[in-house]
Order: structure tokens, then sequence, then C-alpha cells
């Protein structure tokens, strides 16, 4: 075998060997075969002992491989290597391979009776095609036996058909291969490789060719070659389109990219249009060099694919007619060692475009909206983690790659937190900014300083209102005023901490009571932005999702499409990739697919119906409105923890909620359009009842069932997430209160239960007798302590683990119920309260709860709850409760 490698060369040697491993196997066939045939013969005479026609596709798939590599053999000339060798072994004239070979011509070349040899045994397909059809005939042609041999004998003359195509094909390129010898061609040659026509005898010229060029085309079954002079190119078929040219335009047009557009070829079937291939481009620019490997459709990128550049960029995601669209992952060196540019998002029209990560070699990462490349929209970019130099964090409305419009950015390092309005990267319009320390302003920027009028208020009350000229500098007319009322008014210059120059007029309020009105409080906000202008790129970005290029400007059926292809979508990828979504969330998802309908006017079942359809459309970040509220929770918090976290915001986060219902309610009201506006009615038609006018005509007067309001409808959905920084504000704010009120409980507290009835002035008739500990009645003593109105007690206790106005409010109904209940079981007879009677009996429940903040609780409800309540069985009993607090 050593002499035979010296002799072939690496790759024939290789092609040699497997051709004997193939040669091998099928004599191994032709002996099970032999031995099946006889045992047929002698015996047994059942057709499903015979090898050949059980084991048909065996024998089949053996013979293909061996004609296989009998011709690339052949192509690669190894019959004529292997002259030499065999001239050795048999002598010159090697008379006994011209008798094995069974050649029927005389004189041939020994290479060619190699040839010969070497496919004889092919030639066993025809024979046994015949052996079958000679069995079948000793069958009725009715039988099943018949039928199977018939089938069988078809596939091997098909198959005998079939690799003799090869070897004529495997013999023409061989000749191809002797004619044109060369170092072009000598590069092309592959055993694989199969000629299928070539130019040089054909009138075939390339369009828009020089006068005076020279083009030969050769054509393979697995690439095109473009010949010129003593340069060609390779263009593999998996690449090649072919495109219908005029009749009478005979060129041969070059696609996109170099790439030929049809070729010469029409007798074959038309290629698939869609494909799976590689490609390295070499003249468009911008994928210049760069190597495509995924899916094509009509000779472009189309589908899942990966690019990859020779200065290490790449490209993985999806393709849209050669561009890439959808969700992508790019990655782009950088100038920094190591490190490097990556994208994860959307993209269209082969630009970022639409929601993504960008994590920047420099440490930054933006999260948000992109356009043409370029932030664009909400985002939110974090520079550098806590330990670093510069840490900070901006959330807000970008355009065209710079911050613009609202946003808030987060100082980490200084402390500061500025919540207001950009242009073009700078502190633009009105805003405010908190500090660590306690500092507040409010009031007008300019190129990115405090420049105009504005309040500051010091964690001591302090206040000044006037003008400034830089950051936490007075310059000019202004009102400075003390936590003890008194106030200068006049002229004031200075940085805020580091001593004022000022020239004015000092007043005591409290020596004249005409300057009374000096010592109100500040009105704050006044110089803040209004809450409706906050966060306007989120909502309309939630609008354009649903097909509207503005706020209501749209088709209710084009939104509700556009949410149903979203849901959509992600339910396809939750397929692809089961763990990107949880159980519960592909629950939702599923239910979502169902849209409530209903025709006419919405009662109070369809009211409930869409109700329930929002609280699960919110739950999940997949469905629009899910998103809203998503994004809206993540600025919320952004704004409101942290530095954020000034007793002095309270009013702003409690407007920003209620901006949220208002424009979140136009969202829905969009969606469901017979939804009544704020404040109307629902009736249920069950409850309607005909009565009659003063006329005596028979008219519908429907009950009330129920008041349409933003807040009952969407802040059981919203609250709760907001509810941790909402109320850390509420705490702040009415600390002093609340400490007082602290102070006070446990002061009473000390004393058992008959002692604080009787302090409380509750009449004795309501004191109970007996209580219930621990499943055992017990006499109520003088030392009794934490007994009575336990149930009450505990009832009230939970309004600190709820979230909402409404169901706080539904907490004190509780409470009064089970105080009512309590009394009547020691009455033993109706009763009715008199509030002379209530009061002093809820105030005994609400020390014995011990709630720690529940004057922050009692501003909550009062500044959240919904307005139709206000004068209702909820509003007296919350007053009473307000009443009991204050």
């Amino acid at each position: 075998m050593d002499s035979l490698s010296s002799a072939l060369g690496q790759p024939s040697t290789g092609l040699l060997q497997n051709l004997i491993a193939r040669l091998t196997r099928l004599s191994q066939l032709t002996g099970q075969n032999s031995a099946s045939l006889t045992s047929f013969l002698q015996r047994s005479r059942d057709i499903r002992g015979l090898v050949i026609l059980e084991d048909a596709h065996l024998f089949l798939d053996t013979y293909s491989e061996y004609c296989s590599a009998v011709c690339d053999l052949l192509v690669m000339g190894g019959f004529h290597a292997l002259v030499k060798p065999c001239q050795d072994v048999f002598g010159k004239g090697a008379e006994v391979v011209q008798r094995l070979s069974e050649s029927p011509e005389e004189g041939l070349p020994l290479a060619d009776v190699l040839a010969h040899l070497f496919f004889l045994p092919i030639k066993h397909l025809h024979e046994y095609g015949r052996l079958l059809l000679k069995l079948a005939s000793c069958y009725e042609v009715s039988s099943v036996d018949y039928q199977k041999l018939q089938d069988a004998c078809s596939k091997y003359e098909s198959m005998a058909l079939h690799l003799k195509r090869r070897r004529k094909e495997a013999e023409y390129t061989l000749h191809f291969w002797r004619s044109f010898p060369g170092k072009m061609t000598d590069s092309l040659r592959k055993a694989s490789r199969r000629l299928v026509c070539e130019s040089s005898n054909k009138a075939l010229t390339l369009q828009n060719a020089g006068r005076f060029s020279v083009n030969w085309f050769i054509l393979f079954n697995d690439a095109l070659v473009h010949a010129q002079f003593s340069t060609h190119h390779v263009f593999p078929l998996a690449t090649l389109w072919v495109e219908p040219i005029a009749e009478e335009n005979t060129g041969l047009g070059l696609g996109h990219d170099g790439i030929p557009s049809s070729t010469v070829v029409t007798q074959r079937a038309d290629p698939p249009m869609s494909r799976t291939a590689s490609y390295t481009f070499y003249k468009d620019g911008r994928l210049k060099e760069a190597k495509y490997e995924g899916r094509w459709v009509s000779g472009k990128p189309h589908g899942r694919g990966v690019v990859k550049w020779p200065d290490g960029q790449m490209y993985t995601g999806t393709f849209k007619n050669g561009l890439e669209d959808g969700f992508g992952d790019y990655v782009a060196p950088n100038k920094t060692p190591s490190a490097c540019d990556h994208y994860q998002g959307q993209w269209k029209d082969g630009k970022m475009h639409g929601f993504g990560i960008f994590r920047y070699a420099s440490g930054e990462v933006y999260e948000g909206s992109f356009q043409d490349n370029m932030r664009h929209g909400h985002g939110m970019l974090r520079n550098g983690k806590l330990n670093s130099t510069s840490p900070s964090v901006f959330i807000g409305q970008w355009q065209y790659d710079r911050k613009s419009g609202y946003g808030v950015f987060d100082d980490i390092t200084r402390g500061e937190k500025y919540m207001g309005m950009w242009l073009d990267d700078q502190r633009q319009g009105n805003g405010v900014v908190v500090t660590q320390f306690g500092l507040y302003y409010e009031g007008a920027f300019s190129s990115n300083k405090m420049m105009g009028t504005g309040v500051l208020l010091a964690e001591d009350d302090t206040a000044f209102e006037g003008d400034f000229s830089e950051d936490w500098t007075l310059s000019g007319k202004g009102v400075l005023t003390m936590p003890n009322g008194d106030y200068i008014e006049g002229s004031f210059n200075g940085v805020w901490g580091t001593g004022l120059k000022m020239s004015g007029c000092y007043f005591k309020p409290s020596l004249y009571d005409s300057d009374k009105e000096k010592s109100q409080a500040l009105k704050l906000g006044r110089l803040a932005v209004h809450s409706e202008e906050k966060w306007r790129a989120v909502f309309l970005e939630c609008w354009n999702r649903l097909g509207c290029d503005s706020p209501g400007q749209g088709q209710t059926t084009a939104a509700w499409e556009n949410i149903a292809i979203a849901l959509t979508v992600n339910l396809r990828q939750q397929r692809d990739s089961p763990e990107l979504l949880s159980r519960s969330q592909h629950k939702t998802l599923e239910s979502l697919e169902f849209i409530p309908h209903h025709v006419g006017p919405v009662t109070l079942d369809v009211y409930h119906t869409i109700r329930r359809y929002l609280v699960k459309a919110c739950d999940t970040p997949l469905h629009p409105l899910g998103r809203l509220v998503e994004t809206l929770v993540s600025v919320y918090r952004m704004t409101y923890v942290g530095v954020g976290a000034n007793r002095r915001l309270l009013p702003q986060a409690v407007n920003e909620i209620k901006s949220y219902l208002s424009r979140i309610f136009q969202l829905v009201r969009f969606l469901f359009a017979d939804l009544p506006e704020e404040g109307g009615s629902l009736a249920d038609p069950q409850n309607e009842k005909s009565t009659p006018d003063p006329g005596g005509k028979q008219i519908n007067s429907p009950k009330p069932g129920c008041v349409v309001s933003s807040s009952a409808l969407l802040l059981p959905v919203l609250l709760p997430r907001l509810y941790p920084p909402l109320f850390t504000l509420y705490a702040l704010e009415k600390e002093k209160e609340d400490d007082v009120y602290w102070e006070c409980v446990l002061r009473l507290n000390k004393q058992p239960d008959l002692a604080l009835l009787a302090f409380l002035g509750v009449q004795e008739k309501f004191w109970p007798v007996v209580v219930t500990v621990h499943g055992e009645k017990q006499q109520v003593l003088s030392s009794t302590k934490d007994s009575c109105f336990s149930s009450a007690v505990e009832t009230l206790q939970q309004i600190s683990t709820t979230f909402t106005p409404s169901d706080k409010l539904q907490v004190i109904q509780l409470t009064f119920e089970e105080i009512t209940q309590e009394v009547l079981a020691l009455l033993k007879q109706d009763f009715l309260w008199s509030m002379d009677d209530l009061f002093p009996v809820f105030l005994f429940v609400v020390l014995r709860a011990r709630i720690r903040n529940l004057g922050s609780e009692v501003s909550l409800i009062e500044d959240l709850m919904d307005p139709c309540v206000q004068h209702g069985e909820h509003g007296i009993m919350f007053t009473t409760l307000k009443v009991v607090v204050f």
C-alpha cells in the first residue's frame, strides 16, 4: 500500500481505499444473495427469505455508494495512476486484466480497461432485475408476491439506468479535465464535482461585458465558474438563483454581488427559491468580505442566519430581503482591549429599530427604543457601577441619540436626582432636584444649570423662592423663609450652604397681623413638570404598538389585530424556547386570545369581563398594556426610590399615579369603544324596572349598578406594584403626626380593657361581659387586657395588608360590622347606632389595633379613593376613622 500511495498521491489513495471498502461490502451482499437464492430454490420457495427482495434498499444503497466511489476515482485520474502499479504486478500487457474486464473493445488503454473492470459489478443490478422478473412469472398476477417482485424489479432496473448516467457524467468530466489542463482546472478538480456544460463551444456572452473581454463559463453540479484570462470566480450553486430574461437577450446576467442570476441549463427542474447555504460577499460595500450562513430566498438572506465580518463583527438573527430585520444579536469589536459593543434587540431594514439592549465597551448599558441605529424614544442608560468613578442612571425620552423630553437622572456619586425636561443632552426647562442631604429644588433650568426662577427648601423647612444663576447659587431677588415663619425679602447672592450675601427687609409675621399670609407654606409643584407631561414617550410607544400614530388616532379593529399578532408571535417563541415563559404566563397568553365582545351598551357583566381581561393583560409584558404597566412601574420606582424618597415629592407622586390612571383609561376606552367615560354609570338589564312617569307612560328606570371610574378599574392592577415607594413617601410626610399618634397609642394601651373603655366614655351597656379566648369563654375582669372586641381589632389590623383605597375601605366597613355584631350579641336585641355611642367604641378598637402608620394609611385613602364613594356609607366610615386618627 505504501508503494501505491507514492504512485497515486494522497487524494487518490484515500479514494482507492474507500473503493476497496465499498467493494468488500458489495461482495458480502453478493454472497448473502447467493446463499439465500440457493436456499429458496432448494427448499423454502418463500420469497420472504430472498435477501435481494427483503433488503432491496440495502442492496440499492450499497451499489450507489460503490458507483460513487468508482466515479470519484475515475474523475481524479486514479485509474490512470494505477497503470504502472498494475503493469508491475501483471506485466506490461496485463493480459489478465484485459480478460477480467470482459471489455468488448480491443486495444483500449490500460487505464480505461481498469475503469471498465471496476464498473463490472454494477451490471449485476440488471441481472437482479431479470431474475426477479422471471420469479414473478411463477406467481399469479393478482397475488401479493407477484406485485412485490414486480416492484423490486422496477427499482433495480431504475437504479441500473441511474448509475449508468452517473458513469457517463464521470467519464464526461474526466474528458474535460484532460482537454483543458492547467493550474486553474487543477484547483477546481474535486472528486465529487461533475461537469454539466461549459461555454467554449457555445454562443454565450456576458451582459454589459467589455468589447475585448474574454469570458469562459463552466457549470458543474455544485458551482458555476466564471473565468477571465488568468483569474476565475467560483459561485456555489447553493447561492445561485435563476432570473428569467428576455429571449432576444442572449447574455448571461450577473445578479447582486456578482452572483450570476441565470444559467444555461433550462431543461432541468427549477431550483428551490428558499435554501440554506453559506456565502462570502466580495462586492457589496456593507457586507464586503463578510460570510453569511443561513436561510436564503430569491438570492437574498431571508430568515435566520449569521453574518461574520473579517474585523470581528458578527450578527446573529433574522433577515428580510437581504437586510437585518426582526430580532438579532450584534457584536462589534472596540478599540478597548478585550471589550466589544453588544446589541440585542429588534432590527428593521438593516438598522437597529425597536426595543433593544446595547452594552457598550465603555461599560454603559442602554435599554430602550432605537430608530435608525440611534437611541430614540423611551430608554434607560446606566453608566458604571456603584464602585466605579461616575455611576449614574438616566431613564426618559431620547430623540436621535440625545436626551430630549422628560427624564430622570440619578447621579449616584453626587447623591442627586433630577426629574425634569431635557434638550440635546442638557437639562432645559422646568425640573426638580432632590439630594441625599434633604435639599429640594424646583424651578427653571437652562444650559444644564439652575437658571431662572426657582424654589429651594432645606431639610429643616428653610425655604428660598427667587432667582438662580448656577446650581444651588442664589442670584437676584427672592424671599428667604425661616422654619419659624420669619422671612427676609430682598436681593441674595451666593451658593447655598456656604454663606449668602443679602440686602433686604426682615419680617416677623407673628408680630404683625397684616403679614400673616407670608407665613403660609409654599405651594410646591408649580414649577415642576406637570404630571400629564411626564413619560409621554412611554404612552406613545404603547399607542404605536396598537397601530396608532398619536393617542386615539386609529382603528380599534386594527389595534386588536396588532395585539393578536403580538400574542401569536410570543406564543410561537414560547413553543420554540419553553424556558422563556412560566406555565402561568403561558396560560395567561392563551386566555388573552379570547377578546371580550359584546353588542350594545356595556352592562355590569360585560364590565366585569373587561376588568378580568385587563387584569390578565397587565399581568404579562407580552401584551401592549402589560408592557406599558411594566414600564410605568419601572420609571415610578426609578423616580421615587433612593434619593427620590423625599417627602416633598409626595404630591407629585400622587398626581403622577392619577395621570397614569387617566391615560391608561384612555387606552382602555379606545379598545372598548362602548365603555362609558369617566363617571358614567352602568346598569344591569336584569335589575331594570319599568316605572310610570307622571304622564302615565312606562319608562325604563335602571338602577345604577356601578359607576365607571379609572381608579376602580385600574388601581387594583397598578397600585400594588407602586405601593412600596408611594407608602414610603406617605410615611416620611406624616412622620411627625404618626409619632405623636403612636406615643398616644402606647400610653393608652397600658390600661386594661375595662379601664380604657371607661376612660374613652364607652357606655357600660356596650362593655363585653364574656369574651372568647382560644375557643373558651371567659369572664371579663378588671385586669383583662386585649380581649374586648378582639375580632374587630384583628379585622382593622388587616388595613396594613391591603393596597388599594377600596380594599382598605372594605376593611373599615368589616370592622364596623364586627363591632355591631358583638354589641348585638351582648344586648340581644335590635339596635341602631348613634355616632355618640359608636365613636368611643370605634376609638377603642383603633387604639387596640396598634397600627404604626395609620395616619399614612388614612392620607393614602383620602388622596386616591374613588370620588363616587366619598359621600356614601364608605365615606362616612372613613371620616370617622380620620377623626379618630387626627
